[in-house]
């Protein structure tokens, strides 16, 4: 593909979205699918933050159909009443967008669950809500789940025996944990919808390196990366640029259930989307089963139809 941009989306009139995250990628996403027709969801923690993205969408595109959905993403109930509350709105659902996470916490931090705080929000939080959500996917008009990954998932690796990082903490480490999980996730994903006739295509895709509020939520502007991110502010692509991975994995006809999209320069770290090679790891299906049948025990949730399972406290 050369130059693929948001021009290039098809018509998503009578089509519904869920992104999470209403700033950074997850508001260029939002506003990219508004602008084709689709009607979204933006979800996130942050009302008011959610209400200004709502606003912005609405200023740029008169007529849009947006509008905010509260949800935690680190607080399994509040991901299970967000999903209670889209299926009283809505029927069906075409589109999920795992967008929202958080990198680098200095400390070690834990969710309202007791995971470790990147791990339970970028990943178990994503699994539960897609999970959640997966009775209005089916009933969706060809489906898909677009969860992202990162090119720091390139040197992850799941450690089960300290999938929380409870002996030992290294942010980095854990952020590439967390991030190669979903895109496992989303590989395995596809292979039980085609296995069991969900209709459902799941993609993942990583925005390259892009100025979003990654950096100063997370390590801060006093941190290495923080210092990089303000000075040298010419090495990281635009937000919209890097949404475009993502808006192709969820749009295009020609994108692939199972596939891995990301940026096509300098090592997918910037440019247009392009299918690439994903990380070795990620392609282990052994490790990937595993680690679902981990994370339906963690978040205590049944996939196969949304619902909770019998309560299992997270070790």
């Amino acid at each position: 593909m050369t130059k693929w941009t948001s021009r290039n989306i098809p018509s998503q009139h009578g089509r519904s979205a869920v992104v999470t995250g209403a700033g950074g990628l997850g508001f260029e996403t939002a506003l990219a699918l508004a602008r084709a027709g689709a009607s979204v969801v933006i979800a996130g923690r942050n009302p008011q933050k959610g209400a200004d993205a709502v606003a912005a969408i609405k200023k740029a595109v008169p007529g849009a159909q947006a509008r905010f959905g509260k949800v935690d993403l680190a607080d399994r109930a509040s991901v299970a009443e967000f999903a209670t509350q889209l299926a009283q709105e809505q029927d069906s659902l075409d589109l999920l967008i795992n967008n929202a996470g958080v990198m680098r916490t200095p400390e070690r931090r834990e969710t309202s669950d007791g995971f470790e705080l990147q791990m339970g929000t970028n990943y178990l939080g994503h699994f539960a809500l897609t999970a959640h959500l997966l009775p209005l996917l089916k009933r969706g008009q060809k489906p898909r789940v677009v969860t992202l990954g990162s090119v720091a998932a390139r040197w992850g690796a799941i450690n089960f025996d300290d999938l929380q990082a409870e002996r030992g903490y290294k942010p980095m480490q854990v952020y590439s944990q967390s991030k190669l999980a979903c895109i496992m996730f989303a590989f395995e994903l596809n292979r039980r919808s085609e296995a069991a006739g969900w209709g459902v295509q799941s993609l993942a895709a990583h925005p390259g390196i892009s100025r979003t509020d990654l950096i100063p939520n997370g390590p801060g502007w006093s941190s290495v990366p923080g210092f990089a991110r303000r000075y040298l502010w010419f090495l990281y692509q635009p937000a919209w640029q890097g949404a475009l991975p993502t808006l192709f994995a969820a749009t295009d006809p020609a994108a692939r259930g199972g596939a891995y999209y990301g940026p096509d320069r300098l090592g997918g770290t910037r440019g247009y989307p392009t299918e690439e090679k994903p990380p070795s790891q990620a392609l282990d299906t052994a490790v990937a089963t595993c680690l679902w049948e981990t994370s339906l025990e963690l978040t205590n949730v049944d996939i196969h139809v949304g619902r909770p399972r019998a309560l299992i406290a997270p070790t």
